[in-house]
């Protein structure tokens, strides 16, 4: 992967774990297996895996393969899991930028910006450098509004990094969404700190871009591939199949042709000469 990765400027990555629900096997004991995955936004491409120690958590795997990375140049988004100011020194040593979820494990933290924003809002905004923009999207009977707020006022972040125990913090962001389906009408928000420049159109980007490892990744290998029934646990037998699934996916989307890839996978198990196409992508 790293020999094909155009590792371009401005690349997302986002890093999220999943469990191979059926590799657990009860009779010895032994737990699903949990991968940490990493995801290239716009090469649409899965990068690198790690699994987690069944002793540990996503804390130490997340560290491990952001090692293999060249990060230069690029914006990590990881879910709260991930958001340590170790991990966050980590992105920044490697030569990247990052966009971290905040969630109750970083309790202080997650009380200080939810406190900043609506100090802000009840004061208009007034003399706090900060940035707004909102999109919405429509489809299958839903309606989807998501407004993005970026502050950026050195004073504030300060205060909220009083340590600077987050490296290079450049920024605190506030996602609120808005779904509605039918007469149902539902509400939350999200908190980020973010490193380097950001930008509040940069900020909705990795954020919106974020779940695309979920879409694009494990929800095709649990649909497509089956990854969740597979039964296969013997040894390191199934995360060594993860890697090959992860390979086989990255193959069957860089093949130009048209089709899904439940498409492209049985065309390549019907077609030896299409199938060798795939594989000399």
């Amino acid at each position: 992967m790293r020999a094909i990765w155009p590792a371009e400027a401005g690349e997302v990555i986002s890093v999220d774990g999943k469990t191979l629900c059926g590799s657990h096997d009860r009779t010895i004991g032994k737990p699903a297996i949990h991968l940490v995955s990493v995801w290239a936004q716009h090469s649409r491409l899965v990068l690198a895996q790690r699994a987690v120690d069944a002793k540990s958590n996503e804390i130490t795997a997340i560290p491990a393969v952001l090692q293999l990375l060249d990060l230069k140049g690029c914006t990590v988004t990881i879910d709260a899991m991930g958001c340590q100011t170790a991990i966050a020194g980590q992105i920044v040593r490697q030569g990247g930028e990052y966009v971290l979820a905040v969630k109750d494990n970083q309790e202080q933290l997650h009380s200080d910006i939810a406190d900043t924003f609506r100090y802000v809002a009840d004061d208009n905004w007034e003399g706090v450098a900060h940035h707004h923009t909102r999109t919405v999207e429509a489809g299958h009977g839903r309606i989807e509004t998501r407004d993005y707020w970026l502050i950026t006022e050195p004073d504030y972040l300060r205060f909220l990094n009083p340590k600077n125990a987050w490296r290079d913090v450049g920024g605190i962001g506030l996602v609120k969404r808005q779904r509605t389906i039918g007469d149902s009408t539902s509400q939350e928000e999200g908190y980020y700190v973010l490193s380097g420049s950001p930008t509040v159109e940069g900020f909705a980007n990795a954020v919106r871009g974020h779940w695309g490892i979920e879409n694009q990744v494990h929800w095709v290998l649990d649909v497509t591939f089956n990854e969740d029934a597979s039964r296969i646990r013997t040894g390191e037998a199934a995360q060594n199949f993860a890697v090959l699934r992860h390979i086989a996916l990255n193959l069957l989307r860089q093949e130009a042709s048209a089709g899904s890839i439940a498409t492209k996978r049985f065309r390549a198990a019907l077609d030896d000469a299409y199938l060798l196409r795939v594989l000399q992508t």
